[in-house]
């Protein structure tokens, strides 16, 4: 069976074309699937029965099984999603005054291994496919309908997500192909019609990714910098000792010639003591002074055996202080829902498979064309 949600609009028309179907079929399938957020067939009113019975037949809908559920005191709340083999991902959705936020996972675990994030601790098993992708935003978006979410943003049938970031487990740039298959699907008007600016993807570094990303599918760019020199950000982030900062500066100002948005944002998780000195602040000024970018600061968001604090809130403030008189555009990021935690960096799903924990400095090559 062929699950729909593994389709981009690309594969859909061809799917449906080698079935004897005519390309507006596809988009009609696309609009039931992604905008009425149809579990199945029966219901496809303006489809012919001759094509809802071939659905029937050949196809289905099929999102990740949820296992868990859980709510936050300030209305965060994320979804525990099987992912096969006793693995699992999750997904929070993040509501707001003027927007509804759906942070996303990329892959089971990931492979980077980068030092404060408890995502990375769990090891990698496995890619996640377009489906598994695609699913966590049906699903949110089906889910918070049916619970009835009366948002101020939800109005003439709108959907409650406004906002995607690829920001969940994973490094979205090692699972290419179905990342931008499911971009593909966020940004299409007969899916979820989400504007490019509204889809955000946040990359630790891969260079070579971050290039083909630019040229296939252009969205709003974020990159976990987290140190400004790569002595410290090799420790930090081992991806740099591939590909170090000044390849990655210069792929980000490459990046900003064709992105939705004209600048890219740098995120800094703030650790006590480790990346939050005056002179961090000052060489982190100096590294992205040709870059066009605004920096989110983080405060760190503690998990068991992590080795890590968070820097007091004061420090945090006073960084944010000079990179503002540096002339750069400087935001601290509101942690929400860390008592579930679904903050920044708590992912951490469960990873069986540790195998490939330490894969930082050799992405394989099959992920690039």
């Amino acid at each position: 069976m062929t699950n729909l949600l593994d389709l981009d609009p690309a594969a859909l028309v061809h799917w449906l074309g080698e079935r004897g179907q005519k390309p507006f079929r596809a988009r009609q399938v696309s609009r039931w699937v992604h905008q009425r957020f149809a579990g199945d067939f029966a219901g496809m009113s303006d489809l012919a029965k001759p094509l809802r019975e071939l659905l029937a037949a050949e196809a289905e809908i099929r999102a990740p099984r949820v296992l868990r559920d859980t709510t936050a005191a300030d209305g965060t709340r994320k979804w525990l999603l099987d992912a096969g083999n006793g693995n699992a991902v999750e997904a929070v959705y993040i509501p707001e005054d003027d927007r509804g936020t759906l942070c996303i996972s990329s892959q089971a675990g990931c492979a980077l291994d980068c030092a404060f994030c408890s995502t990375g601790r769990q090891g990698f098993n496995r890619n996640l496919t377009t489906g598994e992708i695609v699913g966590q935003l049906w699903h949110a978006n089906r889910t918070l309908l049916s619970d009835g979410i009366c948002a101020p943003w939800v109005e003439n049938g709108r959907a409650p997500i406004t906002n995607v970031v690829m920001m969940g487990m994973g490094e979205p740039l090692a699972n290419f192909d179905n990342v931008v298959s499911a971009l593909a699907l966020f940004i299409d008007d007969n899916a979820y019609g989400l504007s490019r600016r509204r889809v955000t993807l946040s990359t630790s570094g891969l260079v070579p990714w971050i290039d083909r990303l630019r040229d296939e599918c252009p969205v709003a760019l974020a990159v976990s910098l987290h140190a400004p020199t790569d002595a410290l950000r090799d420790r930090l982030v081992p991806i740099n000792r591939k590909h170090p900062l000044a390849e990655l500066m210069a792929a980000c100002v490459r990046y900003v010639e064709r992105a939705p948005r004209d600048f890219v944002t740098f995120e800094y998780v703030m650790l006590d003591g480790v990346n939050d000195q005056p002179a961090h602040a000052r060489a982190l000024a100096a590294l992205v002074r040709d870059v066009p970018c605004k920096i989110n600061l983080i405060p760190f968001n503690p998990f068991a055996g992590s080795g890590f604090a968070t820097t007091p809130r004061e420090r945090i403030r006073a960084f944010a202080g000079a990179l503002q008189d540096a002339g750069i555009v400087t935001t601290i990021r509101r942690t929400r829902g860390d008592d579930i935690d679904a903050a920044c960096g708590q992912l951490a799903g469960q990873v069986h498979d540790r195998t490939k924990r330490r894969l930082a400095t050799r992405i394989p090559l099959a992920v690039a064309r």
